[in-house]
């Protein structure tokens, strides 16, 4: 029972920062409505807006990685995969995790890290609009590669029960 208590928490991580991540939606669309009513009506387009609105879906679209592998919202092919047993859908998943999965997150995050803090060290700002955030933006890239981490530590720890009992927790 303590490990369903650890994967439910753990699982808990993804569905909090893919409620909060989902907000993300509500700037993106003003952004958009703002620079469309302004280019159309007005003819003054802005040269910040598409970089923003590039940022805000960025990191909506990334943020929400972890919340979607939670939900097995990913690519599949489930057509295959559902007529295996549990116990052998376990073991292609702690397969695909240890070989797959688990070597890319590891090497997002440390390669994120890597380029978020050389953005930091330079004072990097955004090609066009000089827009100083750039650093912000791209610290999304380890955070995501961290939630996935969790994320995917939870569904392994969920694939070793499920090859042991023979079925899901």
């Amino acid at each position: 029972m303590q490990l369903k208590t650890f994967t439910n928490g753990l699982d808990s991580v993804s569905e909090w920062t893919g409620k909060i991540v989902l907000w993300l939606i509500l700037p993106l669309t003003l952004v958009v409505v703002y620079e469309v009513v302004s280019t159309k009506f007005f003819n003054r387009p802005h040269i910040w807006a598409p970089e923003i609105i590039s940022y805000i879906y960025g990191a909506y679209f990334m943020l929400a990685a972890a919340y979607t592998l939670l939900y097995k919202g990913h690519v599949s092919i489930d057509i295959i995969y559902q007529k295996f047993s549990p116990r052998t859908r376990g073991v292609l998943d702690l397969f695909t995790y240890l070989v797959f999965f688990f070597p890319f997150v590891f090497i997002v995050l440390y390669q994120g890290v890597v380029y978020t803090e050389i953005s930091w060290s330079m004072g990097e700002t955004s090609g066009s609009a000089e827009l100083p955030i750039v650093p912000q933006v791209k610290m999304v890239i380890p955070i995501t590669a961290f939630l996935l981490l969790i994320q995917g530590l939870s569904n392994f720890l969920k694939g070793i029960v499920q090859v042991a009992k023979g079925r899901d927790i």
